[in-house]
């Protein structure tokens, strides 16, 4: 019978982490994310919610959101004709009305729960 060794294979050690490249990465990330459709949608129309009416300054505009209008989020023309600028609470009422609809009409049969 073979006697089993227990010290470590020569796995590969783990490399530090190089916080510059990840520093950097995260900034790239960011610009990437300001070139999306969401500051497009704000460009476009504005800072305020599109039901509500409540205006945002930039300490709070992280509550303010786009909203899909066809629910697609991979339909981004570059009119903006397919986004809404609304803030967390109507944009939460939106997707609430669709499911609370569906439920009441009988066309939710279960399968979200």
């Amino acid at each position: 019978m073979a006697t089993r060794s227990f010290r470590p294979s020569g796995r590969k050690r783990r490399r530090p982490v190089d916080l510059d490249a990840l520093v950097r990465e995260a900034a790239e990330a960011g610009r990437a994310r300001r070139q999306g459709y969401r500051e497009r949608s704000l460009a476009l129309h504005g800072s305020i919610c599109a039901r509500c009416g409540r205006e945002f300054e930039p300490c709070n505009l992280h509550l303010l959101t786009v909203h899909h209008k066809d629910g697609n989020h991979d339909n981004n023309p570059p009119d903006g004709s397919n986004w809404e600028n609304l803030c967390v609470d109507c944009h939460d009422d939106e997707h609430s009305r669709g499911i609370l609809g569906d439920y009441l009409t009988g066309k939710d049969d279960g399968s979200r729960r």
